[in-house]
């Protein structure tokens, strides 16, 4: 049975003295019965009364922490939560002195906590390499269809065993299993208690609302948490270190540049906007710069912003402000000189692989038609961009434009060259999408990100922000 500090190998269930106690996996929670009246419940982590047996309950991921309090004050229990079988994983993967140090941190922290590090720098690897030292049934949580295909191709072929998946048409249940959030989200508190190790890929998504009950359902000790930008915008990151653990190892691109990732290149391509948009630009931005003036709001505040919206449903002016301010960013977004742009980037990069990044899918369809691109949008099926991945790799095609969707939870095959054309002051997106071109080169060679921007608009400040 696997217990927190046991590495994961059988041991009998604990038994000392006269049980008086007995605990058990229900339904997302830990119930514990029997002779309960001597404790204080909340001297135990997550313990509550649950009124209706009179029995004491926890949340099954405070599993852990609750049978450490309860080995603590020396209460006699039976723990029949978890009992599960050890695995016969090794794994082939020799590990970079990076890698390694990120798996020390981890099992330093009792084997829970979140690794930051860039995209391309072998998270996947690392989570294999805690699966065969741990040898216990193992969910991988995923948020997407491809990243499940990925998780499971890579499992199957590193270990001799079955693999299961949850989500993309299949529930197949097995020691290793990949599961989508949305599919764990529904099955949680039903196979909280089949697995001894949970790893959370792009863990910032766990942070959201519904979510965070996957982590919750599910008793398993050994979490591991894996993002390039663990930090959210809404806090909710603080969530995510209660559930998972906390950051215990992390890298940037400078760190593992050159070593690790290949080496790159930041370049800003200013356009200006052409006489009409200049004039429709500056036309809507006034609009909106001139409520925000007079209703007390602040340009820089995301909750701001949020109020503005809400506004807009009852105050005829706060929606002609949102409607501008709406309109002012397409225009900056999607200016023709950011064609004209492209059109000279590409020119100069005939030979290599080419990512190109926008925000809005009109302006990717408009690309793909004039530069003879494939396009990969949120209306793409999982059919077509995986063939247009596919052709990418093999290199019948060496150029693909894709808006967002390409951000995270795809396998992208190598690229060089990625021009960011529109985009959000995210961070997080712009880590992702420096993230897709550095993998290391075969030929030593680096990479490029050209990000374009519209000047003397409110675009140089969102491209400020993001860096």
């Amino acid at each position: 049975m696997f217990g927190p500090g046991d590495g994961g190998h059988i041991v009998p269930p604990l038994q000392r003295g006269c049980v008086t106690l007995v605990c058990r996996f229900e339904d997302g929670t830990i119930r514990l019965d029997g002779d309960s009246d001597a404790l204080d419940p909340d001297a135990l982590p997550g313990v509550t009364v649950d009124d209706r047996g009179k029995t004491l309950r926890a949340p099954a991921y405070r599993y852990g922490e609750l049978r450490a309090a309860l080995d603590e004050a020396g209460v006699d229990y039976t723990d029949r939560v978890l009992a599960l079988p050890t695995l016969a994983l090794s794994t082939s993967y020799d590990l970079r002195d990076y890698q390694t140090a990120a798996l020390d941190a981890w099992r330093a922290n009792d084997r829970r906590g979140v690794l930051e590090l860039p995209t391309g720098s072998g998270k996947t690897v690392i989570a294999i390499g805690a699966m065969a030292a741990l040898a216990t049934p193992t969910l991988v949580v995923v948020p997407t269809v491809d990243l499940l295909t990925q998780w499971r191709r890579e499992l199957e072929t590193e270990f001799d065993v079955p693999v299961g998946q949850l989500g993309g048409g299949e529930q197949t249940l097995e020691p290793l299993t990949v599961s989508t959030y949305d599919s764990a989200y529904l099955r949680a508190e039903d196979i909280g208690d089949r697995f001894g190790f949970v790893v959370f890929d792009e863990v910032h998504h766990l942070g959201g609302e519904g979510y965070r009950d996957v982590a919750r359902l599910l008793a398993a000790p050994a979490r591991l948490g894996l993002t390039a930008t663990f930090e959210r915008p809404d806090g909710a990151h603080a969530v995510v270190e209660d559930l998972v653990g906390p950051v215990v190892y992390d890298r940037s691109v400078d760190d593992l540049a050159g070593d690790h990732l290949a080496d790159y290149e930041l370049r800003q391509v200013d356009v200006e906007l052409t006489p009409a948009e200049r004039e429709a630009y500056d036309e809507a931005q006034g609009t909106f710069v001139d409520y925000l003036k007079t209703s007390g709001l602040s340009l820089d505040s995301g909750s701001d912003y949020q109020e503005l919206v809400k506004r807009s449903g009852r105050d005829p002016q706060a929606r002609e402000a949102l409607l501008a301010k709406q309109e002012a960013r397409e225009i900056m977004m999607n200016a023709d000189g950011k064609v004209d742009a492209l059109a000279r980037i590409l020119d100069r990069h005939r030979g290599d692989r080419c990512l190109v990044f926008t925000a809005h899918t009109d302006l990717v369809y408009r690309l793909s038609e004039r530069f003879l691109m494939p396009a990969i949008t949120g209306e793409t099926g999982t059919d077509e961009r995986r063939s247009i991945l596919d052709r990418f790799r093999e290199g019948t095609y060496t150029r693909v434009v894709a808006a967002n969707v390409l951000n995270e939870g795809v396998d992208v095959p190598d690229a060089n060259v990625g021009v960011v054309l529109s985009g959000s002051g995210s961070e997080r997106e712009f880590t992702q999408r420096l993230g897709r071109i550095l993998r290391p080169k075969s030929d030593g060679g680096s990479a490029i990100l050209y990000e374009v921007v519209s000047v003397d608009t409110a675009e140089e400040r969102v491209a400020d922000r993001r860096r």
